[in-house]
């Protein structure tokens, strides 16, 4: 097993419940009474997803968002989370960060864990939702036909990257990911599919064209304006943004903050196409 897909791809054969999702979607969705959780778990690697001198709070906001940002995805109400930290001198402002995310997307802290070890550091977060529109969106329903959208802008988190600590959109949109509730739950009852866009839009595409059994056909003309002026290739796969990657029928984007970026096609021989051609490899950020 050399690398992150081959990995899930050995765990599929024990997720057979039918609330794991084959393993192909942003989290489990768990029917219960009358309601449907959703859970989802994210781990952050210090030196791999957060840089070795990020700011402890940054870390904390971070690891709450994008957890939040996959319930986003789902279309999901969060109820709570719980959050295992690795101490170390830092350990307060990390605390500071953690009541400022929670705070602001108002939601539990629930529990979690703490350890001391040798290394580099590592977080990880379970986040709780409710769903708030059933089906849940999943990555496995787009369909021939549908349109496939995306919302807000691509790269900025890249941008981010090189003006750290600045204060800029970019910056904030690196170290302090927005995760887009609201917008995930108005979306959700329209959608056939939806996920968010962690590890590039381009592969976060072949992921739920993928899942979908289908093709997603994307138009560079319609992605361009969404880049920074001469960072198109890597905007698209850098990853980081936290955008929400979804498909359904046209015209979504006169009711809702969307941009329409291609349609989906019958499966060929490539699950995804950039103005008709498979895009260079690498497709964006994988183990």
């Amino acid at each position: 097993m050399s690398n992150e897909a081959e990995f899930v791809a050995t765990l599929r054969a024990m997720a057979t419940c039918p609330a794991a999702r084959g393993l192909e979607d942003d989290a489990a969705v768990i029917p219960f009474g009358s309601e449907t959780l959703i859970l989802t778990h994210d781990t952050l690697v210090q030196g791999v997803h957060i840089r070795e001198d990020e700011d402890a709070s940054d870390i904390a906001w971070k690891l709450v968002a994008v957890n939040l940002s996959d319930l986003a995805a789902k279309g999901a109400e969060p109820l709570g989370v719980l959050v295992s930290h690795m101490l170390g001198e830092d350990d307060q402002a990390f605390v500071a960060g953690l009541h400022e995310v929670l705070g602001k997307y108002d939601v539990p802290l629930l529990g979690g864990d703490t350890v001391r070890a040798e290394g580099r550091r590592v977080w990880g977060c379970t986040a709780i939702g409710r769903a708030t529109c059933t089906p849940v969106p999943d990555r496995r329903g787009a369909k021939p036909g549908d349109a496939v959208y995306v919302t807000g802008q691509l790269g900025l988190a890249m941008l981010g990257m090189e003006d750290r600590g600045s204060g800029s959109v970019a910056d904030l949109a690196y170290r302090r990911p927005a995760p887009l509730l609201s917008l995930g739950r108005s979306l959700a009852p329209h959608v056939t599919a939806m996920m968010d866009i962690s590890d590039g839009l381009l592969l976060d595409a072949a992921r739920m064209a993928k899942a979908s059994s289908c093709t997603l056909a994307l138009d560079a003309a319609r992605l361009r304006p969404l880049a920074p002026a001469g960072r198109f290739e890597a905007a698209l796969r850098w990853g980081d943004d936290y955008q929400l990657l979804l498909t359904g029928p046209d015209g979504l984007e006169a009711r809702f903050a969307v941009t329409k970026i291609g349609i989906v096609q019958e499966v060929g021989q490539s699950s995804l196409l950039l103005d008709g051609h498979p895009p260079q490899e690498p497709l964006g950020f994988s183990h």
